[in-house]
């Protein structure tokens, strides 16, 4: 029989995993939805609808949290909420795994974001993290004929911002580990659909293809904000009983899911080139993982 521990432990990880597959294949009902004629933008507002009205069906006391907390949600809500705008938005354009891999630049930003607002000093380790990710993207974007290895469409830089907000976003969290999982959500869930709805409202008729989407778009709008809000969730509980180093190890079983999911649904195949850069980017995510571990060590040392 396994333990009260142990059983919390497995529910962790699987909740973890479940989040590195279901946001390693959302791309392609998103992409889906986009060919019905319905923007990114519109689709993300109403999947995170959905989240939020089972959220304050279940979770009404969160919503109350939100405003009595001070300002970490609502940051939490903004950083979190453009994080996941973002990644819709560039994976219905860009190609899936250049634009994972300049999401999962994050390390480089959590190193920065860890030192301005928890204080945290970086050690020599985290100056390497912060090296090897700039490397990555530098090998990875590189072409001569472009000059300067930077993202090349909106997609990419949509990418890149997604994984710094996700860093911030994490940060915010470690900050407000007063929190509730619950409140955590809700206050993701709010976010994306606030940023979601305010290119909406600045062009209305980008809602006008509601009214001619057939049956099956309206089911995939409802599978998706359904997989969002189990799955906001369950990361969200992963996240609070897993070390950090093992959870980014977890998390990067979303690339492994893109790119299956990216070569056989969209035929998309990546170069030596892009592998190669994409190699230290994930390498840097791993040894953030380790960095972040000596950091808990050498607090319990204290």
């Amino acid at each position: 029989m396994l333990s009260t521990v142990a059983k919390q432990k497995m529910l962790a990880i699987s909740g973890l995993l479940s989040g590195a597959v279901v946001w390693g294949l959302i791309w392609y009902p998103y992409r889906l939805l986009a060919e019905a004629g319905i923007p990114g933008s519109l689709s993300s507002l109403l999947t995170y609808i959905v989240a939020l009205v089972l959220g304050l069906f279940f979770f009404r006391g969160a919503f109350r949290q939100i405003f009595q907390s001070g300002w970490l949600p609502i940051l939490i809500g903004i950083s979190a909420g453009w994080t996941n705008l973002a990644y819709v938005l560039a994976v219905i354009d860009g190609e899936i795994m250049r634009v994972l891999l300049l999401f999962y630049l994050s390390p480089f930003w959590t190193v920065i974001f860890a030192h301005l607002l928890l204080r945290e000093k970086p050690i020599l380790a985290g100056y390497a993290v912060m090296a090897l990710s700039l490397a990555g993207a530098v090998v990875m974007l590189w072409r001569p004929e472009f000059g300067m290895p930077l993202p090349q469409n909106r997609a990419e830089w949509l990418g890149l911002s997604a994984g710094l907000m996700f860093a911030l976003s994490n940060v915010l969290a470690r900050k407000a580990h007063h929190l509730g999982v619950q409140t955590k959500s809700v206050s993701i869930w709010v976010g994306v659909a606030l940023l979601s709805l305010l290119p909406i409202l600045w062009a209305p008729s980008e809602a006008v293809a509601l009214g001619t989407l057939a049956w099956s778009g309206w089911l995939w709008l409802l599978v998706i904000g359904v997989a969002i809000f189990c799955i906001t969730l369950t990361v969200q509980f992963g996240l609070a009983h897993t070390p950090a180093n093992q959870a980014i190890v977890i998390f990067l079983f979303e690339l492994v899911v893109a790119a299956f999911s990216s070569y056989f649904l969209a035929g998309e195949i990546m170069s030596v080139q892009e592998w190669l850069g994409g190699a230290m980017i994930v390498a840097a995510s791993l040894f953030s993982g380790k960095l972040e571990k000596q950091h808990e060590d050498t607090n319990e040392g204290h």
